[in-house]
This record gives structure tokens, C-alpha cells and sequence, in this order.
């Protein structure tokens, strides 16, 4: 399948920075949120990210212009209808999934694939609720979408071959890489990660060290480029919190039960970045560590 127009559900964070990137490459991308200022938001942050690549000479100020052009927005689910392929990029929430798939279904064309940006959920589980299970994948992109080498794809039981090769090639028009993974709760990525931020909040929440002293092991003892507690905060701990239910309810073992103090950020609505306090707090000119 000649995939040349794509439709993203969702404007935030992922949404939009896969809207850039596939806008970049050459796609015409619509866009939908249910909200009309989150997808003005998310424009004006995309315009944004491109003209830091402008003064960066990483693309030509043509390419930008010809990139915002190519990007249309709509508060109108109905309107993806005619898309190549769809990319659900909402949140983290299974029911919240799988009604937007359910609302799309009316509309769709009998050979747009469906996908999901899930960093968690069964794939099987969510391709089930579709009336196309064969034309159904995870297309699980990195945070920065813009930045992030790696788009990790994920075959449901169902998934035929023809999707998985199309999805292959449109990574390939991205110019980033593909890295196959099974339908197993968080993947590849997440399996691996998630569990080592659950254990560095563990490390915070039994006093073994602060904040600042885990984030700073971590960067100079093991050369990451972010601390744990500091890229749960970018990531959100909302986030990180769910990924870690689905791999406690996926696999039964106690080894991914969730860091009740995790719990509890999430608990006061300290998310992280995004609510300006999670294991930092952002409201100041300087992040300051809240434990």
C-alpha cells in the first residue's frame, strides 16, 4: 500500500512531535484533538521545533514552510476517515483506546491501517475491538518524536504481513530505525526502562539516597544522559505509573508492583514537567529536587 496521507488522534506531547516528523518527510497529516486550542497549542509548538532545525541548518527554511503546509487539524474524529494509515497517539488509557478506535471504524476506508503509539497495551487486545485485525499494528515512537532514532513496531496475532512491510517502509521515509518487537506488555523499550525508574523511585522511597544523589549516580556512574527520577518527570509519572500496572497485571510478578511513593505523586497530581512538579519542581527558573 502507498501510504501518503496520515491521520493523528491526539495533539500532545506525541502527537504532535509525530505530526512534525511524518509533515518533515513528505506525508499529508490531519490532526485531531478534542480540544481546538490544544491543537492551536500544538501547531504553534511544531512551527517552533522546526525553526529550532532552521538555525540548527538541520533542514532549509523551504522544507519548513513546505512541512507547516502539509499539516491540517481538525476537532472532528470523522475527518481521518480518508486516511492511509491512522495513528492513535492518546493517552496511556485502554478504554479511552479503544472507544476512539471504535468511533473511527464508521469512517475509515476499507484499506487504512490502524495503529496505535501505545507504549504498553496488548496490541491483540486493542487490534480485537477493530474490524481490522490483519491491518492493525503498534507504531510506538520515541520521546522527542523529532529527536528519537528508534519507532518501535509491534505485530498483533493478527497483524498479516502487507501492514507490517508498509509500516517498515513509511519508518524508512522517516529516516529512523525499526525495531521489531512481540505483543508482550511494554514491548522492548518500556520491558527494560520502565522497571529501572520503578526502581529508582523505590531507592528515593526506602532513603538509600535523594533526588539530586540518584539522578547524579546515575548520570555519572552509568554516563546516562538523564537522570531516572528526572526522565520519569519528562515522561510523566502518570505515565510511568501505567506502564508499570500493565506489567504487574501482564506478567504476575511482584518484581513490577508499582513504588507506592510513585503512586502517591500521581496521587497529588504531581506528574512531572507537564504539571510544573513531579520529583522536581519546575516553577522556579531552576528545577529543585521535592524530596
Amino acid at each position: 500500500m502507498d501510504i501518503r496521507t496520515v491521520g493523528i488522534v491526539g495533539a500532545g506531547q506525541m502527537g504532535n512531535g509525530i505530526a512534525h516528523v511524518f509533515a518533515v518527510a513528505g506525508f499529508e497529516v490531519l490532526m485531531t484533538d478534542i480540544s481546538q486550542d490544544a491543537l492551536e497549542k500544538a501547531v504553534a509548538l511544531i512551527d517552533r521545533n522546526l525553526e529550532r532545525q532552521v538555525s540548527r541548518e538541520k533542514i532549509s527554511a523551504e522544507t519548513k514552510a513546505e512541512a507547516m503546509a502539509r499539516i491540517r487539524t481538525t476537532t472532528r474524529l470523522a475527518d481521518l476517515g480518508p486516511s492511509d494509515l491512522i495513528i492513535e497517539a492518546a493517552t496511556e488509557r485502554e478504554t479511552i483506546k479503544q472507544a476512539i478506535f471504535e468511533d473511527l471504524l464508521p469512517h475509515l476506508k476499507p484499506e487504512t491501517i490502524l495503529t496505535s503509539n501505545t507504549s504498553s497495551i496488548s496490541i491483540t487486545r486493542l487490534a480485537s475491538r477493530t474490524d481490522r485485525p490483519e491491518k492493525f499494528m503498534g507504531f510506538h515512537f520515541m520521546n522527542p518524536v523529532p529527536v528519537m532514532q528508534l519507532v518501535e513496531l509491534i505485530r498483533g496475532i493478527a497483524t498479516d504481513e502487507p501492514t507490517y512491510r508498509a509500516l517498515l517502509e513509511v519508518v524508512d521515509k522517516l529516516g529512523k530505525t525499526a525495531a521489531s518487537a512481540e505483543d508482550f506488555p511494554a514491548f522492548i523499550v518500556n520491558r527494560i526502562l520502565m522497571p529501572m525508574i520503578n526502581e529508582a523511585v523505590y531507592t528515593l522511597y526506602e532513603g538509600v539516597g535523594n533526588v539530586k544523589s540518584i539522578d547524579e549516580s546515575l548520570k555519572l556512574g552509568a554516563n546516562h544522559p538523564m537522570g531516572p527520577l528526572e526522565l520519569a518527570d519528562f515522561i510523566g509519572l502518570d505515565t510511568c505509573l501505567a506502564i508499570m500496572n500493565v506489567l504487574h497485571d501482564g506478567l504476575a510478578d511482584t518484581k513490577y508492583r508499582p513504588c507506592p511513593l510513585l503512586t502517591k505523586y500521581v496521587e497529588a497530581g504531581w506528574l512531572g514537567r507537564k504539571t510544573q512538579r513531579g520529583f522536581y519542581d519546575y516553577r522556579g527558573e531552576v528545577p529543585v529536587p521535592t524530596r
